[in-house]
C-alpha cells in the first residue's frame, strides 16, 4: 500500500525557507539590508513576485523590515518600535512609549542549574546551566513588573550578571548583537494570581491584591526556546493589550 503523498509546498515558501537559512546562519545580521528582490530572484532563479512575496510573509511576521527607497532590512530588536514588540502591558492613560524607558533595577543574576520545569520548557536536561535572573521594572518610579528569566548556558556562555545590569539597552539586542540569538517569536500563558510575600514587597502591593502572571518561552529561528520568562505585572494603573488579527 503506498504511503501518504509528501506535502506540497508553494515555490514561494520554498524561498521563504531559503532566506530564513540565511537569516538563521548570519548570513544577513540584523540591521543589515539583505539583497534585492532582483538579485534573489537571480539567486534562487525565480521570479521577482514569488522573491516579493516570500519577503512580504517575512515582513509581517517581523523578521524582515521594508524601508521604503532604501531596501529590505534585517530586523533588530535595537530599533524603537521593536524594543517593546513582546511587551503586552500598556498604561491606562497615553502610549507605551509615552512613559519613556523603564527603570531596570536587578534584584538577582546567577549561574544555576535548571529545575525540572525550566529544563522542559527550553529544551534541556534538568540540572544543565542557566542563567538565572529576577529584575524590577517601573514605569515614572512605580514598580510595575516583577520578572524571573532564564537563559540556556549554552548560547549565552560568557553572559555574565554584570553585563546584563550594565547594559541600558533592551535585552534581545544584547542578545543578538553579542550571542547571536535573536528572538523571533514568543508564547505566553496567562492567568490571574496572588503575589506571596517577597513579590508583593518588591511590587509595593498589598499580598491580597491581583496580579496578572504571565509565563512566556521566546524562540529564535526553528523554534528552538531560548529564554523562560515568568513576570506579574500590576494592572493598577497598566492594562494587558492584545491585537487579534
Amino acid at each position: 500500500m503506498a504511503g501518504p503523498a509528501p506535502a506540497f509546498s508553494p515555490l514561494y515558501q520554498q524561498i521563504k525557507q531559503l532566506i530564513l537559512q540565511g537569516l538563521q546562519h548570519g548570513e544577513w545580521r540584523p540591521g543589515e539590508v539583505i539583497p534585492s528582490e532582483f538579485e534573489l530572484a537571480a539567486r534562487y532563479k525565480v521570479s521577482q513576485g514569488t522573491v516579493r512575496k516570500a519577503i512580504d510573509e517575512l515582513a509581517a511576521e517581523h523578521l524582515l523590515v521594508r524601508r521604503q527607497g532604501r531596501g529590505t532590512f534585517v530586523a533588530t530588536h535595537a530599533e524603537q518600535q521593536v524594543q517593546y514588540r513582546f511587551l503586552r502591558l500598556h498604561p491606562d492613560q497615553g502610549a507605551v512609549d509615552g512613559e519613556g524607558p523603564a527603570q531596570r533595577d536587578f534584584v538577582d543574576c546567577r549561574r544555576a542549574r535548571a529545575s525540572a520545569d525550566v529544563a522542559r520548557a527550553l529544551g534541556l536536561r534538568t540540572g544543565d546551566s542557566v542563567l538565572q535572573s529576577r529584575r524590577l521594572l517601573r514605569f515614572g518610579g512605580v514598580p510595575t513588573i516583577l520578572e524571573d528569566l532564564w537563559l540556556p548556558g549554552g548560547p549565552f556562555k560568557g553572559l555574565t550578571a554584570e553585563r546584563l545590569m550594565d547594559y541600558h539597552g533592551p535585552m534581545y539586542a544584547l542578545f543578538e548583537s553579542e550571542f547571536g540569538v535573536r528572538m523571533v517569536r514568543a508564547d505566553e500563558r496567562i492567568r490571574a494570581v496572588l503575589p506571596d510575600a517577597a513579590q508583593a514587597r518588591l511590587l509595593a502591593v498589598d499580598a491580597s491584591t491581583p496580579l496578572l502572571s504571565v509565563e512566556r518561552i521566546a524562540y529564535t529561528y526553528n523554534d528552538v526556546p531560548m529564554e523562560l520568562r515568568r513576570g506579574l505585572y500590576r494592572t493598577d494603573t497598566h492594562h494587558y493589550r492584545n491585537q487579534l488579527n
